[in-house]
């Protein structure tokens, strides 16, 4: 840590600083920095602004009804049977004293008696019951749900950072938010954007949305406001003597003072008010939910309006071993209510058409109660058969793809895979999951694998 002395003296030597970003005077150092970021994951940083990406070919890109995704990522899996395959007639082994699903607004879709909200819209989103990839270990479970692929030599890039790179900084995207934003905290299981490397990562935002103000990871500081970040600004603007003799003809040194200010626009300006949920009424606040979840929602929706591609809500504490349904009757309403208002608000803003919400973790819970010690009414992890939601962007709603048995324990009909998910999401998205990756790294490889012998989720799509 430097004390206030040597900040003074390294920026008046020529450092290029700002808001929390060093960038030292030798800029060949730079790119190997970049080039020697791990690849476990972190939040974007102006130096992946630097690095230049792989192009992205023509053929790769088709028309596509989408230009979002929101991904409700239930971090730990989540249980099928108390959200969108309940099994009342399976008796107290398996469904507890949970046996009275709601009917939905749609005839012949019942869901869990625990989501009400959900039910009365019903029509805006459909449910896949017989997702399956028979993994039971979170961290590969998660890897296949993610990248639609199996565990291998090669670490692939998850959904979002495809997309990111797809329908990001290397298509033209050209906002101070990064195209991939996590709210709020990391998913941990894997390295997400694999061998595309840390140009593709997702920007974690920290905080949390409920508190006031949000602390927006490199966007919002503590007891600063806009006008004290433009008077450090040009503060340090006028120290970097060296930066401002230099700047002019000096084309790897302009990229650096442009990251320089690109990162200041991350904390001033529009793209710092999109992270203000102050600026919505108290009473849309109050219909997303005044918790973490809700105001979660509440800013995905803001995040898709200032055209952000890829967002994901990285929901925690769903490995629910041990009193399972203790967590849920504590938990499910906070999201029931926030999930149904986010698909409403989308609706009415006539943004629900242009972006795809899929609900979902890395794998259902064993739907037999562990009833015995030390779980006292838990569920274990279960990849077997599983449920996803799906929503908008060209997918239709109110209708239920593939069946499970009468305990939920096997897939009955209509296998869907991580890879017929995933591809029906690219194509949605305007991408050809049969075209080529393109990479640095040289790989020939799709960007997805050919689809299960079920093949994509085309009876959800709308007709072209």
């Amino acid at each position: 840590m430097l004390d206030r002395r040597q900040f003074l003296s390294a920026c008046a030597g020529g450092l290029a600083f700002s808001g929390g970003l060093a960038v030292s005077g030798s800029f060949p150092q730079i790119a190997s920095a970049e080039e020697s970021v791990s690849s476990a994951g972190g939040p974007v940083s102006a130096g992946d602004l630097v690095a230049s990406g792989s192009p992205v070919s023509a053929s790769a890109i088709r028309p596509g009804k989408a230009k979002h995704v929101i991904q409700i990522w239930m971090w730990g899996g989540p249980s099928h049977l108390e959200t969108f395959d309940p099994k009342p007639g399976a008796g107290p082994a398996y469904c507890g004293t949970w046996d009275s699903p709601l009917v939905t607004n749609v005839p012949q879709m019942e869901i869990s008696q625990s989501l009400p909200e959900l039910a009365r819209c019903a029509d805006l989103y459909s449910c896949i019951r017989t997702m399956t990839h028979e993994t039971n270990h979170h961290e590969s479970a998660s890897y296949r749900m993610q990248t639609g692929r199996m565990p291998g030599e090669k670490v692939f890039p998850n959904l979002g950072a495809v997309i990111s790179k797809m329908r990001g900084y290397d298509a033209g995207y050209d906002s101070p938010i990064p195209p991939y934003v996590v709210l709020t905290t990391g998913q941990g299981r894997f390295s997400e954007s694999g061998f595309l490397g840390a140009r593709y990562k997702p920007f974690i935002t920290g905080g949390d949305p409920s508190k006031t103000p949000f602390l927006v990871s490199g966007y919002v500081l503590p007891g600063i406001d806009q006008a004290r970040q433009a008077r450090r600004q040009e503060l340090l603007r006028n120290l970097d003597s060296w930066g401002n003799a230099h700047s002019s003809g000096h084309e790897l040194l302009d990229e650096v003072l442009s990251a320089r200010q690109n990162a200041f626009q991350l904390i001033s300006g529009t793209a710092a008010e999109t992270f203000d949920l102050g600026k919505e009424t108290d009473s849309v606040r109050d219909a997303y939910g005044r918790n973490w979840f809700g105001q979660s929602c509440l800013m995905a929706r803001r995040l898709v309006e200032r055209g952000v591609p890829y967002i994901t809500i990285n929901y925690r504490g769903w490995d629910t071993h041990k009193r399972h349904f203790e967590t849920l009757t504590r938990r499910q309403p906070e999201w029931d209510v926030g999930l149904a208002m986010l698909l409403k608000d989308l609706r009415d803003r006539n943004l629900l058409d242009e972006t795809i919400i899929w609900w979902g973790g890395e794998f259902g819970r064993t739907p037999k109660i562990q009833t015995e010690p030390p779980w006292f009414g838990g569920r274990g992890h279960f990849g077997r058969c599983f449920s996803v939601m799906l929503a908008g962007g060209g997918f239709q709603g109110g209708k239920i793809v593939g069946k499970s048995d009468e305990t939920g324990e096997h897939v009955a009909e209509r296998p869907v895979w991580p890879q017929d998910l995933l591809g029906s999401i690219y194509w949605q998205m305007g991408i050809d999951p049969t075209a080529k990756m393109p990479n640095e790294k040289g790989f020939d490889l799709p960007i997805m694998d050919p689809p299960s012998e079920n093949g994509w989720l085309t009876e959800l799509m709308d007709a072209a």
